[in-house]
């Protein structure tokens, strides 16, 4: 049981001993026992605080609802970089969270410990946020602060989450713009302008959905008579030669998973057009199709050194906005394989997988509103199945 009394009047060690003055002013002590039996004091001003910490920390005791104070010192900035070396997280999702709470949270909540952290400082950080970043930024990324806070209360290091209820920014609606999806002619455009060793890149995300980075990670073994195994994609460290794993797994995957997408006899076609010119090359025991060219540097190309190619390529075709910069992404080329296979009625759940989506919510979020309207063919199925016409025998 915990005690409650003044240093004043009963330890020889206190500077006020001995005190004889009934209501003096002195501090009230709590001396008592953790749950694993180590004995620990806590000072207050007024015996009534004393009082109500020993009363709940009895009932938290009994409950089993109790938390070492000790655990939760640990500041915000020290616990976050021990949690993201705890992460079992891709390749490139790690460096994504690494400079998110280097840029943004250390600096802003980096120096409260983890159990002194309040909902108003959760508050006050997304409206910082709010200045820099973008609504769905700021939402995506308040997702990796609720998951610290979370596992620190997994983790008895705080008693709640301080983010659960604090009202997060309206993101924009994810549905696709019609301005983000190229014309077929945009698309040829660019599949002839690009550096040659690229040529296939764009057809085999516009003609197959592919991810840049699955599409670059395309090797002899994903090639099928009618289809495209897509088996993996290339890290976002593959270019530089201290790499060691050139190829992860696909998003959303395990290692080992992968997914068929159909292969249309133009991109058949495609692909051995390419291999005539350009063949393939070995990478980490892979024939892969897209090897370092030229004066390419690295060992393998990746997104974001792809992206110059692909960027040069708008420019130099008038693929532009206003402002001259270019008008697509290679993102933009699965919005095109996305859009046509819809707009000819392919069930959007087939869509969906060939993606490689997580949910087919996220293809109905993004692409459903590009889903041909059945309303009148809704009307004639209702309508034969509960009013058939009679067949005169």
């Amino acid at each position: 049981m915990a005690t409650v009394y003044q240093r004043c009047k009963s330890d020889k060690r206190s500077v006020h001993y001995p005190c004889t003055i009934s209501r003096c002013g002195h501090t009230w002590t709590v001396r008592y026992r953790e749950p694993g039996g180590a004995e620990r004091q806590k000072s207050f001003e007024k015996k009534p605080q004393a009082e109500a910490f020993v009363a709940k920390l009895e009932h938290d005791k009994y409950e089993g609802l109790y938390l070492d104070p000790k655990r939760g010192e640990i500041t915000v900035a020290a616990y976050c970089a021990e949690w993201l070396e705890r992460q079992v997280i891709g390749d490139s999702t790690y460096p994504n969270y690494e400079s998110f709470i280097r840029i943004h949270l250390v600096p802003h909540l980096g120096g409260k410990t983890i159990a002194g952290v309040q909902r108003k400082d959760i508050e006050a950080f997304v409206s910082a946020l709010g200045k820099k970043l973008a609504a769905s930024t700021v939402c995506d990324r308040m997702k990796l602060v609720s998951h610290v806070f979370q596992t620190a209360v997994e983790e008895k290091r705080r008693s709640d989450d301080p983010t659960d209820g604090v009202k997060l920014p309206r993101r924009a609606a994810n549905a696709v713009d019609g301005d983000e999806i190229p014309t077929l002619h945009e698309v040829d455009l660019i599949a002839k302008q690009i550096s040659p060793q690229y040529r296939l890149t764009i057809y085999l995300q516009a003609g197959a959905g592919l991810r840049i980075s699955e599409t670059l990670a395309v090797t002899a073994d994903c090639l099928r008579t009618d289809f495209l195994r897509v088996r993996r994609q290339v890290s976002t460290k593959a270019h530089r030669d201290d790499c060691t794993t050139r190829f992860v797994p696909l998003k959303h995957r395990a290692a080992g998973e992968y997914r068929d997408v159909p292969l249309p006899p133009f991109l058949a076609d495609e692909i051995d057009a390419h291999l005539r010119e350009w063949g393939t090359a070995m990478a980490s025991g892979l024939e892969v199709l897209f090897p370092p060219r030229d004066r390419g540097k690295g060992t393998m190309p990746t997104a974001n050194t792809y992206t110059y190619h692909f960027r040069k390529a708008l420019k130099d075709v008038g693929v532009v906005k206003p402002d001259g910069s270019p008008k697509y992404t290679p993102h933009c080329l699965r919005h095109f394989f996305a859009s046509t296979a819809l707009a000819a009625s392919i069930p959007i759940h087939e869509v969906s997988r060939w993606l490689g989506h997580k949910s087919i919510k996220t293809t109905v979020d993004i692409y459903g509103h590009l889903v041909p309207a059945s309303w009148d063919r809704c009307r004639t199925v209702m309508q034969t199945a509960l009013r058939p016409e009679t067949v005169d025998s």
